[in-house]
């Protein structure tokens, strides 16, 4: 009997997580420099996608003149497996004051390429994509050499509020496919891949430059992963980024793998084949990763 309940636990029981290789170990952010950008954001009451996400590459996109802010709140209405944003219904309406202290924040911490992406507010029919926009108008007024990319939510397939995001002239439109379709219902349950598309073939119909990206190592195959890659590359995206899936916690989905780097490589050639005018591929690479070179 005690054999059969310790058996019925090794099977109830989650997999145990792989322990991390060398190529995924990054330099802890920190230094003089690196608090005072981390001061700002804070005094300015915004929230980064870099600390959300809690991104690897955070020290050094900051101190190049990168940062991705998150706006809209830090509640998601979505509860994709990957994502340590909270998960929830927003009980606050827009803040109509959070794009006036983005710019500040990008003015005061020298940034250069400024990405602004945002939780999902799908209790809204807008998804929020006018607060998007005024932010995007606002940093194009006041530091015009800064180049904006917006990472924005499938909003649900509205082309009404996709087109709010895009007269504000953004440089890039980035929206991630996260994964392959097989993966979604586990990946990204409340999205839908053939939407996702639509939103990359939609901003480049309208002459925009587009970008999507992938997490690695969730239980995809390669072969699947290349499949994406000529999807998104049958849509005229122009930018990829391919990079290893890390869990944030132990209630998120398990890493399947470690994705070696000879592998990204390969993909990296493989998506430059097809087309795409830059890949950015490695087991450290996130959407914003080196992100002012690719505009």
């Amino acid at each position: 009997m005690e054999a059969e309940i310790k058996e019925q636990n090794e099977q109830q029981a989650p997999p145990p997580r792989l322990p991390r290789p060398e190529w995924l170990k990054a330099k802890i952010p920190g230094g003089t420099g690196f608090a005072r950008l981390d001061g700002i954001i804070r005094s300015h009451k915004l929230h980064t996608v870099c600390e959300e996400a809690r991104c690897p590459n955070m020290g050094e996109c900051w101190n190049l003149g990168t940062a991705t802010f998150m706006i809209l709140g830090d509640i998601c209405t979505r509860s994709c497996g990957f994502c340590a944003v909270k998960t929830g219904r927003p009980d606050y309406g827009l803040d109509w004051d959070e794009p006036r202290r983005v710019v500040e924040a990008v003015e005061m911490m020298n940034i250069r390429h400024a990405v602004i992406t945002s939780v999902n507010r799908d209790e809204r029919k807008d998804g929020g994509a006018p607060i998007f926009a005024e932010t995007v108008r606002l940093i194009h007024e006041r530091v015009p050499n800064c180049k904006i990319e917006v990472l924005i939510p499938d909003f649900k397939g509205s082309e009404e509020a996709l087109d709010i995001v895009l007269g504000s002239k953004p440089d890039i439109l980035n929206h991630n496919l996260e994964t392959v379709p097989r993966l979604y219902r586990t990946v990204r349950p409340q999205a839908n891949y053939q939407q996702s598309l639509e939103v990359l073939s939609r901003a480049k119909q309208k002459g925009f430059v587009t970008k999507t990206g992938l997490m690695l190592g969730i239980g995809e195959r390669t072969e699947e992963i290349k499949e994406v890659l000529k999807d998104a590359r049958a849509v005229a995206c122009d930018i990829v980024t391919l990079g290893q899936y890390l869990q944030p916690t132990k209630d998120h989905l398990p890493i399947d793998r470690y994705v070696h780097p000879d592998e990204f490589k390969m993909l990296k050639e493989e998506g430059l084949k097809m087309g795409f005018r830059h890949v950015e591929s490695g087991p450290l690479v996130r959407s914003s990763y080196h992100a002012a070179g690719q505009v």
